[in-house]
């Protein structure tokens, strides 16, 4: 395949995209299991990348830092095989990775209530953006920022509170609707 012919939908990774605390790396494991794809999660990839943790990174050596190893590690990832891919919450705002996502993924923004991501949470104390701060109050204003870009995504699909075999279906049954799943005779 030439650089200048678009990879077909149903031959795309399926990126996961939405705030922190939304399931995208738990229901990108299940959906990468139902789908048979491989599966990356990219703090976990930025972790062994780095060989520190996601607050070690930001501790160390700030936000902007962990950004441009983000944005590295998501090229990698996008220009890789095709698998599901659980982004971090601030991977869609760098314009770079935005582009790499529309010509190798369909998007697929997980939408929850902030309440209910509130209480997900405030459950482990990993989170750099959090840290010692009101976590609804956090998610409002990052939800403020960054939905206009989640609104880009190809999908969006609300996840709401449910249990994570819901998200994955309701996952499963936006990208068939999308045409981003092979048919098989």
């Amino acid at each position: 395949m030439t650089e200048f012919e678009p990879i077909p939908v149903h031959q795309r990774t399926i990126a996961l995209v939405g705030l922190m605390g939304v399931g995208k790396s738990t229901v990108g494991r299940r959906l990468a299991r139902r789908l048979g794809l491989s599966f990356a999660d990219g703090d976990e990839e930025i972790e062994s990348a780095a060989g520190m943790t996601v607050s070690d990174i930001f501790a160390s050596m700030g936000e902007g830092e962990f950004r441009a190893g983000e944005a590295r590690v998501m090229r990698r990832l996008l220009e890789g095989p095709r698998l599901v891919l659980a982004t971090g919450g601030g991977a869609m705002l760098n314009l770079e990775t935005r582009a790499l996502m529309k010509t190798h993924a369909v998007t697929v923004w997980m939408r929850a209530d902030l309440e209910v991501i509130a209480q997900r949470v405030q459950r482990r104390d990993t989170r750099p953006l959090l840290r010692g701060k009101d976590p609804l109050e956090t998610l409002r204003t990052l939800a403020e920022a960054r939905y206009p870009v989640y609104g880009e995504a190809d999908l969006t699909v609300d996840v709401a509170g449910g249990a994570h075999a819901e998200a994955v279906e309701a996952i499963v049954r936006a990208l068939e609707a999308h045409g981003a799943m092979e048919i098989k005779a």
